[in-house]
């Protein structure tokens, strides 16, 4: 057992405590949340900072992760999918190694769980090993040819079948993107989803190409495509914004997690609110800022009362694999966002999100959440915030 306490604790579904403890036992567990106060000094582990649960990264590609350094920041979204076609290929032992110190680096950064892309099965025999919590979200995609998707979701459903999660694990079949999955492919996504409340990941309005085709069926992802010899004639436009051509083919009875969405207005977003109340946001800054250099309009979802939540996209497209470098970059960015605000988007909100909540996210007596401190204290107001220098400690 061990009694563990620091300046503040934020439990995050709670008011902070301050000298607050934290007792849990020897396999993670919290038994108990309780102040200073009712300890002599030598029971405690005692810190300077605060305590928070672990991280949530509700979005990853861990299979990228030998392709840290390989692309170019700033290029925008088509040539930087460009790019990663015509780099990813590399020797086997280079990329499970890879993606073996990608997972060590997320845990040492004081994540316990994570939403992560496959394509391929290169991470599954990693994950059965590691001491995180993995929702395997295996991605399919037939850049909008009805024609290929039968072909294309056996190729992708023989993925997920090579998959065993191990326990706590979850997985389920997804939609790529609005601009890559057809109508078909999304009906055969579906029917293979037939478990009650998964979740299910798609890619969101990341480029402003992705809106102009389904608002002109022109504008880049035309030209990408025919560049690969992949006809657009069979399609047409629905004249409304990328959104909703995912939320006319997606089940609204899972949890639905929207990816990046930089460019998600106002009405975008409450348009998702009011067609299902299992609709999450996964916000990644640095990726956003590494592939188009912009972000999303925040304030939108503070409007419409959205439940964001934190990713960090891949090494392709990031410095890091680091929530809370992720947390540093919105606050730095949009100073309106409260560290406390920040910090449910990066544990709890995560959590619902992958259905982790009734073990992850919060610090609630018979959670095994992990415990994180922060060297962080308040300035003269009392208040919290996130600097350049913060540092974050796994001490569970």
């Amino acid at each position: 057992m061990k009694k563990i306490s620091a300046d503040w604790i934020f439990p995050v579904h709670a008011a902070p405590i301050k000298n607050g403890v934290v007792i849990i036992n020897d396999s993670g567990e919290v038994l108990k949340i309780d102040v200073r106060s009712n300890y002599k000094e030598e029971e405690l582990d005692i810190h300077s900072g605060i305590l928070i649960p672990g991280f949530i990264n509700t979005h990853c590609h861990l299979e990228l992760s030998h392709m840290k350094g390989r692309v170019a920041t700033g290029t925008t979204l088509i040539p930087f999918i460009t790019s990663v076609v015509q780099n990813r290929e590399a020797a086997e032992t280079i990329i499970q190694q890879a993606i073996e110190q990608a997972d060590r680096e997320m845990y040492e950064g004081g994540i316990v769980a994570v939403g992560d892309i496959s394509n391929q099965p290169d991470t599954f025999a990693p994950k059965g090993k590691s001491k995180l919590t993995y929702y395997t979200f295996v991605e399919m995609f037939d850049f909008l040819q009805d024609g290929d998707a039968q072909k294309n979701y056996d190729q992708y459903k023989a993925v997920y079948d090579q998959l065993e999660p191990a326990d706590g694990h979850q997985k389920s079949c997804v939609p790529h993107a609005t601009y890559s999955v057809s109508e078909t492919l999304f009906d055969l996504i579906n029917k293979t989803n037939q478990e009650k409340q998964q979740t299910i990941s798609i890619h969101n309005q990341e480029t402003l190409p992705e809106n102009e085709l389904f608002l002109n069926g022109t504008g880049g992802f035309v030209d990408f495509y025919g560049k690969f010899g992949i006809s657009m004639e069979q399609f047409e436009a629905p004249r409304q914004t990328a959104i909703h051509y995912a939320l006319a083919h997606l089940d609204p009875q899972h949890r639905t997690l929207f990816v990046h969405n930089t460019l998600s207005t106002r009405e975008d977003i409450q348009a998702a609110q009011d067609w299902s109340k299992e609709v999450y946001w996964a916000t990644c800054p640095n990726a956003n800022l590494y592939i188009e250099n912009r972000l999303p309009n925040y304030q939108a979802f503070l409007d419409t009362n959205a439940c964001m939540t934190i990713g960090t996209d891949s090494l392709t497209s990031n410095w890091q694999l680091s929530v809370l470098e992720e947390m540093k970059t919105i606050t730095r960015y949009q100073s309106y966002i409260s560290f406390e605000m920040v910090l449910e988007w990066a544990t709890l909100n995560g959590a619902k999100a992958l259905g982790f909540e009734d073990n992850l996210g919060s610090l609630e007596v018979g959670k095994s959440p992990g415990l994180n401190l922060l060297d962080m204290i308040p300035d003269e107001k009392g208040n919290f915030s996130l600097q350049a220098d913060t540092r974050v400690k796994r001490l569970v």
